[in-house]
């Protein structure tokens, strides 16, 4: 049955259109003034947002051989539901994906579901820094163009090196979380007054900065594409907005909940909070803002880092480091809309991601409510994990419809 959904907004590429869009076909159409309503089934769309379905390209799964964290399936349940189409899926797993038959059996497990997991592949062999892995085996064998050490630094100069040199040959890319382990060991949340006042070991934004200069100085000496991981300070940002006046052919993204919290949030020791890279200050904050705004950064990511309770439930300075991050999504967005808008939010999620990967489109769309609350618990979670501040928290922001395949498929009532 055709479908019309009145007063919906349609966003892409930095346009928005209000109207009344058909749903036929497989189709979403603007309404023709022609068509006659009898027939339609009609869905009162006033304050909802289409858009082209999202991509993420930072997300994790405890399977293989943690499954009790994050299966592949409660994965790909979690980013359907949250409005996203596919997914760059790291390869810190046990074992790690770094050979042709981990890449397919990522593959193969996800292939039922209307999500496409896209696996990184690691560079290095059980992600140590050391020997490499075969890369253009996976490439060639199993198609994989994405490259990098998840949620570890490339921090080896020679390896970083070697490595965007071999890419170079395939067209790959290489991601990075680029920081300087030796600089940042030990540490626990953002080196600054917060840290001294709580006396945790801080993390400083040196520890990025130092590994992003290096980074680049290596892109300009051998080529190469790279992309820049979750970056969190301002001179990081300054760094690459340079990179990419001079030329480099460099992207980066960042953790949405890096806009919203602040190292000021951790005052009550909520192990929730504790990610890498840290929050940090208001400043740095605002400098990502900004980078967004100018194009310096490419993508907003949802960093979905699952963990069990009892790697979080203990001592602040014990505790894994990562957070839950896909169904609070939407939510972190509709903070982040007077800020940034829908028009440059979802850029970020859509157009953004898919450039950083080399793709142009992606056919299936997202209809969501900006305004709608709902109660984030264990009865509305996909995933098997929760460890997010939020946790038991009203929200506000639900994926209404899905188009998937040329079918309508909806999410929530």
């Amino acid at each position: 049955m055709a479908v019309l959904f009145q007063g919906l907004t349609w966003v892409d590429k930095g346009k928005s259109q209000k109207g009344d869009f058909l749903f036929d076909q497989g189709r979403l159409l603007p309404l023709d003034s022609s068509r006659d309503f009898k027939g339609l089934e009609i869905i009162n769309s006033e304050g909802w947002i289409a858009s082209k379905s999202w991509v993420d390209l930072r997300v994790s799964a405890g399977e293989p051989g943690l499954e009790h964290k994050e299966t592949i399936q409660s994965l790909c349940d979690s980013l359907y539901v949250s409005g996203f189409s596919a997914a760059v899926i790291m390869p810190n797993t046990q074992p790690v994906i770094q050979n042709k038959g981990l890449v397919d059996f990522i593959k193969n497990k996800s292939a039922s579901s209307s999500v496409e997991l896209i696996p990184q592949a690691a560079v290095t062999i059980d992600l140590k820094g050391d020997d490499f892995t075969e890369m253009l085996d996976m490439h060639y064998q199993s198609g994989v163009t994405v490259f990098g050490e998840g949620k570890e630094p490339l921090s080896n100069s020679d390896r970083f090196l070697k490595t965007i040199q071999y890419l170079q040959k395939i067209n790959g890319v290489l991601f990075d979380h680029s920081y300087d382990p030796l600089l940042a060991i030990f540490g626990q949340m953002h080196e600054g007054d917060v840290s001294t006042k709580l006396g945790l070991k801080g993390i400083p934004r040196l520890a990025e900065e130092v590994a992003i200069q290096r980074n680049l100085e290596l892109i300009r000496y051998a080529g190469g594409r790279v992309h820049f991981q979750t970056i969190s300070s301002a001179k990081s940002v300054e760094l690459i907005r340079e990179a990419k006046k001079e030329g480099l052919n460099v992207t980066a993204d960042v953790s949405v909940f890096q806009l919203i919290f602040s190292d000021e949030d951790l005052v009550e020791f909520d192990t929730n909070l504790k990610v890498l890279p840290p929050f940090r200050g208001k400043e740095d904050q605002n400098a990502l803002i900004g980078g967004l705004k100018d194009g310096t950064i490419d993508a907003i990511v949802s960093n979905h880092q699952p963990e069990d309770f009892d790697s979080k439930f203990m001592e602040f300075d014990l505790a894994a480091f990562g957070m839950a991050g896909l169904q609070t999504f939407l939510p972190a967005m509709t903070q982040l809309e007077k800020k940034l808008g829908w028009e440059l939010l979802l850029e970020k999620i859509t157009d953004g991601p898919l450039s950083v990967l080399g793709r142009s489109e992606v056919e299936e769309i997202t209809i969501f409510d900006p305004k709608e609350a709902w109660t984030y618990d264990h009865e509305s979670n996909r995933s098997l994990a929760y460890n997010h501040p939020w946790f038991g928290k009203e929200l506000v922001g639900k994926v209404k419809y899905r188009i998937d395949k040329g079918s309508l498929v909806k999410i929530h009532d």
